[in-house]
């Protein structure tokens, strides 16, 4: 099975066309024609079926002949990371961790943080064409970047964790998740959160945790947290 994502289906869409690329793509590359079915979400849970009535490259059109609702997750992770040096590796965790399932990123520009400019549009690209290789119908919410102490201050439904290498009193974040509950998790630059960060995320109810007895880069850590709370929920 091949997804399609078209934000703008809903539950009422009878008829739409997908959009010129994709329809070069379906007619030229799949070689779909009039009457093949194609599977489309609009990344809120909804799988489409819809049959090809106008084959055409440019603007190819379909009939949505069924659709269904995918069940919601059982809990949402919203991670908070970090932007990477290098911005290969910050997209290579939002492919895994759509891979994986997670609900909702923002990226935290921090103390000790070397980039602090991000691209949005590629990053939405790259979560969109994640959720679709991995026959998801939840596409993960990319929220701006932000500043670590504008971050802390917010209020968040369920359990806040922030994940440090300094050495202090720390729980085992795969001890310390609990199923079927809303996480929000800090994962910090190259060079960690600084002590003062720290200290603001405590107050602000952040519970410390550690990933592990290794070192992790930003993206690794990143990773292990996310595969923590989807373990933690199977």
């Amino acid at each position: 099975m091949q997804l399609f994502y078209n934000p703008e289906l809903n539950e009422s869409t009878e008829e739409f066309a997908f959009q010129k690329e994709e329809s070069k793509h379906i007619i030229k590359v799949l070689r779909k024609t009039t009457g093949d079915i194609m599977y489309i979400t609009n990344g809120k849970g909804w799988l489409f079926s819809a049959k090809i009535i106008i084959p055409n490259i440019n603007k190819c059109t379909a009939q949505v002949v069924s659709k269904v609702l995918q069940e919601s997750p059982k809990y949402l992770l919203h991670l908070a990371v970090a932007p990477t040096k290098m911005n290969d590796r910050y997209e290579w965790f939002l492919e895994k961790a759509t891979e994986i399932g997670i609900h909702s990123i923002t990226p935290i520009i921090c103390d000790h943080s070397e980039r602090k400019i991000i691209k949005p549009e590629r990053f939405n690209r790259i979560l969109q064409s994640a959720m679709k290789q991995s026959l998801s119908c939840f596409l993960p919410k990319l929220n701006e970047a932000i500043s670590f102490k504008a971050f802390v201050q917010q209020d968040f439904n369920g359990d806040r964790f922030i994940a440090h290498c300094e050495e202090m009193d720390r729980k085992s974040l795969k001890e310390t998740l609990k199923p079927k509950t809303n996480t929000t998790i800090l994962i910090g630059p190259e060079g960690d959160f600084s002590k003062n960060e720290i200290e603001q995320a405590i107050k602000n109810s952040f519970v410390p945790v550690t990933l592990g007895q290794s070192r992790l880069r930003t993206e690794t850590a990143a990773i292990v947290a996310c595969h923590s709370a989807a373990y933690t929920n199977e």
